[in-house]
């Protein structure tokens, strides 16, 4: 019999491998057993629309899943759905959880980590950003070539659980640079301007002063948001391949507009068509 403490971290909470089988369990009840995801999916602020794109859908709201927290930030409905986007099986997140929300950096990962040991082997992370880059419009795109963590968490602190990857993994690549050219040609493919560039990750929730955008700029940061670069660094831990796209919603602080929660909303729902259709040939390519 398995001894039980091997299961456990020293505080006597269980190892995030557990508690993510935990989801699991209750998630593949809810499927047919032949079911198997290839690719996982978060839905962003105010992005939800392309759940509603996926065939022979299967949806579980957050609550009814062991161990998920319901997103508190609108424009975040808090659903899985389950099923087919161009032939390809996926697992969608529609939503996600913050820190500024008053979660640990632990809970907000947690869902990656579940689809991880679902068994997809990519993830696509989306979330509306605000541009850095003077050159960057709302309604763009940008494919996350790297990032910077300057959100002074870390979802590896802290033992490591080995079921999940090494104690030190390597990030020299955090965004696969060839499953990134795939989604840039969806992307053009679907009439989408879209930039590669430098996504800066925040905690949030007060929008960058100018001197943040000055800095991050100094830094060679293109977009910065509140989410992402901690799924990213989790996603990685496991050896899943990931995609980040940010949906561009409004420019940075220091071009004198009022920034907003319902403006980025508004942004992100505007380009929510083309963003459909850009994940759809993204997925497409990925068959």
């Amino acid at each position: 019999m398995e001894d039980p403490s091997k299961s456990r971290l020293p505080d006597g909470g269980l190892q995030p491998s557990r508690l993510a089988d935990e989801a699991v369990a209750a998630i593949r009840a809810r499927v047919s057993p032949a079911f198997a995801p290839r690719v996982g999916v978060v839905l962003g602020s105010g992005l939800a629309a392309f759940g509603a794109a996926v065939e022979n859908a299967t949806r579980i709201p957050y609550g009814e899943i062991p161990h998920f927290l319901r997103p508190t930030a609108e424009g975040h409905k808090g659903e899985l759905v389950l099923g087919e986007v161009s032939g390809v099986p996926v697992a969608v997140m529609s939503g996600r959880v913050h820190f500024y929300e008053g979660h640990t950096e632990h809970q907000v990962v947690y869902p990656v980590r579940v689809l991880g040991r679902l068994g997809v082997s990519r993830v696509i992370l989306t979330n509306a950003a605000g541009a850095v880059n003077k050159g960057y419009r709302p309604g763009d795109f940008m494919a996350i070539a790297d990032h910077l963590n300057l959100t002074g968490k870390n979802p590896l602190m802290g033992p490591n659980d080995p079921d999940l990857g090494p104690r030190f993994p390597d990030m020299s690549e955090p965004y696969d640079h060839e499953l990134r050219a795939k989604a840039i040609a969806g992307f053009r493919q679907a009439g989408a301007t879209i930039h590669e560039g430098i996504y800066v990750g925040l905690l949030g929730p007060s929008y960058e002063t100018p001197a943040e955008i000055a800095m991050f700029r100094s830094l060679g940061a293109d977009a910065v948001g509140m989410s992402t670069v901690l799924e990213t660094i989790a996603a990685r831990h496991m050896g899943l391949k990931v995609i980040g796209i940010s949906c561009v919603t409004n420019a940075a602080s220091d071009h004198g507009e009022i920034l907003s929660h319902e403006s980025v909303l508004e942004e992100s729902r505007k380009a929510e068509g083309k963003f459909v259709a850009a994940l759809q040939a993204t997925l497409h390519s990925l068959r």
